[in-house]
């Protein structure tokens, strides 16, 4: 047989004094998260701003690039770059073996297409050490 027992729950009634005094919710005390919350977000965007300007899409961008005249020795490179208007820039190059060691680096200097000009076409013909047989522009910058 099971025996049920009830129980009445009754509030509990702490002597006054006792235990300190309840503390109502302080309104004002919930907006400080908020607040510091907002602050670390907008600081999180200016950082980002920040560093977009500082690194962000590269004023110096290669076009198109193409290689001719592969010879043992030798290879032509023309290449096209976008550039802050009226500015020259200053390309790397490079060529690679089928190994991938590589076999030729060549620095080429553009100069400004002109005023208004924003793309500055160029090339060189790069002397290698092996046969050649793969060649890119690694990069470009500002003329020195």
């Amino acid at each position: 047989m099971v025996r049920v027992t009830e129980v009445r729950a009754t509030p509990v009634d702490f002597p006054p004094g006792r235990y300190g005094r309840r503390r109502d919710p302080n309104p004002r005390a919930r907006w400080v998260p908020v607040v510091a919350g907002l602050l670390v977000i907008a600081a999180g965007l200016a950082v980002t701003v920040k560093l977009y300007r500082q690194y962000g899409v590269p004023p110096y961008q290669v076009g198109a690039t193409s290689v001719t005249e592969v010879t043992a020795r030798s290879v032509k490179i023309s290449f096209e770059v976008r550039v802050p208007e009226g500015e020259g820039t200053r390309c790397t190059v490079r060529s690679r073996n089928r190994a991938g060691a590589e076999v030729g680096r060549a620095e080429v200097d553009l100069p400004a297409a002109g005023p208004q000009a924003r793309t500055v076409r160029g090339g060189t013909v790069l002397t290698t050490t092996d046969q050649p047989f793969y060649s890119e522009v690694l990069g470009c910058g500002p003329a020195r």
